[in-house]
């Protein structure tokens, strides 16, 4: 009876031991095969990276910002509605303060043996950085950057005629109004982007506007080669003269008497304080970069101005033509006003990175203008403006990265 009873119990517990057998093997399934599931998400993961690096080069070469993510999405065999309508996709590309841009790519990868506790996917995500050398610039097809964030940061008053087939203007106010525009202005531009949604309009022809529209950063944002500033000056108070030449250096104080000619031989010329030109004057500056040390330091014509300049096509001030200290926070708390009066005609060739400035414009120009112009605020009075973006070739280019790297 005893051995009858030793058997009995011992079927018993074995029963026992299956139930719990049959219990485990889900966990012990998911143990194992979630090893599986966690390598293949892995190889995902760098598939993806390796897709989307591709990607963001490609995307990298085309101009602004639009272009760019529809190029990625494209490589990526992504459509733009993709996002909306598939939740286990997504990618979003964003221009950063320095030019740079960044992609960020999701996918929901399935799993086959860890979805029995419950777990059906892994979100997998990557994102890959991609810059410029150090000497090419972004910003895709952008000529006016204004950067106050400010109630009526661009001013276009009757008279301004500003034409463009290529050129961006970004506007970052979102303050009511963003910008007012009055009667009798035409501006015809490529794009008219502006962050906020209030504006005032009262009259005139605005081509391409946008509101509620991702304004672009400023593409030269800590790039900038700021230079040491002598303490002695190489010019300095009245000049006299009906020709008058000045060699690279710093410039102080300095005013021209009279309507001479002024020729600004090649190189950096660091003006220091304010530099007073007289109306009638006639300016030559080919191969020039002006810096400003401070917000005080500006050139300032007097109006009747024939203006030519353009910046270096190489070396360490290549494609700048004016430009001033941002490094310094105290000097950038404190904007003032820039006025570009070359009225009788003017041609400019370079970047003109014044974040700190007022701008206010009342010139004509003689030819089209290859500029990127950088500003807090401006002012477009009664002009005549044609303006395209740098070109390509041997100088800046604004139409995209010519030799993007990954910074990841």
């Amino acid at each position: 009876m005893f051995q009858e009873k030793l058997r009995q119990g011992w079927l018993d517990r074995s029963g026992n031991f299956g139930m719990i057998s049959a219990l485990l093997a889900p966990v012990l399934l998911a143990s194992a095969g979630g090893a599986v599931d966690v390598a293949v998400a892995y190889n995902t993961r760098v598939d993806m990276q390796a897709q989307l690096d591709a990607a963001m080069l490609a995307a990298a070469r085309k101009s602004g910002k639009n272009a760019q993510e529809l190029e990625a999405r494209n490589f990526l065999s992504l459509s733009a509605e993709d996002d909306k309508i598939n939740e286990t996709t997504g990618f979003v590309l964003t221009v950063n303060a320095d030019g740079s841009i960044t992609g960020g790519y999701e996918q929901a990868v399935e799993t086959r043996f860890l979805r029995i506790i419950g777990l059906s996917s892994f979100k997998v995500g990557v994102d890959t950085t991609v810059a410029a050398s150090a000497e090419e610039a972004a910003g895709g097809n952008g000529c006016i950057y204004a950067l106050g964030n400010q109630s009526q940061a661009v001013l276009i008053n009757s008279g301004a005629n500003v034409k463009s087939t290529k050129c961006e203007v970004h506007v970052h106010s979102s303050s009511n109004p963003a910008f007012i525009m009055n009667a009798g202005a035409t501006i015809d531009t490529a794009k008219f982007c502006v962050k906020g949604a209030n504006y005032i309009k009262n009259g005139g022809t605005l081509s391409n506007l946008e509101t509620r529209c991702a304004a672009e950063a400023d593409p030269y944002a800590g790039k900038m080669p700021e230079p040491s500033v002598p303490a002695t000056c190489t010019t300095s108070g009245t000049m006299d003269g009906q020709n008058i030449t000045l060699q690279p250096g710093k410039h102080c104080g300095t005013t021209f008497n009279g309507s001479p000619t002024i020729t600004f031989k090649p190189g950096l010329h660091i003006i220091s304080g304010r530099m007073i030109i007289n109306s009638g004057a006639t300016v030559k500056a080919e191969g020039v970069t002006f810096y400003f040390p401070d917000v005080n330091s500006e050139i300032r014509a007097n109006g009747g101005l024939t203006f030519t300049a353009t910046a270096p096509t190489s070396g360490a001030y290549k494609n700048i033509l004016m430009f001033e200290k941002t490094s310094d926070a105290s000097n950038n708390r404190y904007p003032q006003q820039y006025i570009f009066n070359g009225s009788k005609g003017e041609v400019l060739k370079g970047i003109i990175h014044l974040p700190n400035r007022d701008v206010t414009y009342n010139s004509t120009t003689n030819q089209t203008n290859n500029i990127t112009l950088v500003v807090n605020t401006i002012i477009m009075n009664s002009s005549n403006w044609k303006i395209e973006p740098l070109e390509a070739g041997g100088t800046t280019s604004t139409s995209g990265l010519a030799n993007p790297r990954i910074l990841r």
